[in-house]
């Protein structure tokens, strides 16, 4: 049997919203381990003052199992 946690993280990047999932999930899993989905949840802009878009947000919502000893 298997217990699974999940979280939500969000990355952002000025390139893409792709760019901005990897960069998420490159982080998570620098302290989660055992990462096993992760699942785009939405997806958003900041915008600067004169309306122009300065990043790409990701939220992703990943799972990891629990380890067990």
């Amino acid at each position: 049997m298997s217990v699974y946690r999940v979280t939500e993280i969000i990355g952002t990047s000025t390139v893409s919203w792709e760019d901005a999932a990897k960069e998420a999930l490159a982080v998570a899993a620098g302290s989660l381990r055992d990462l096993r989905v992760a699942e785009v949840v939405e997806l958003d802009i900041t915008l600067g003052p004169k309306g122009e878009i300065e990043a790409y947000r990701s939220r992703l919502r990943v799972s990891f199992k629990y380890e067990t000893e």
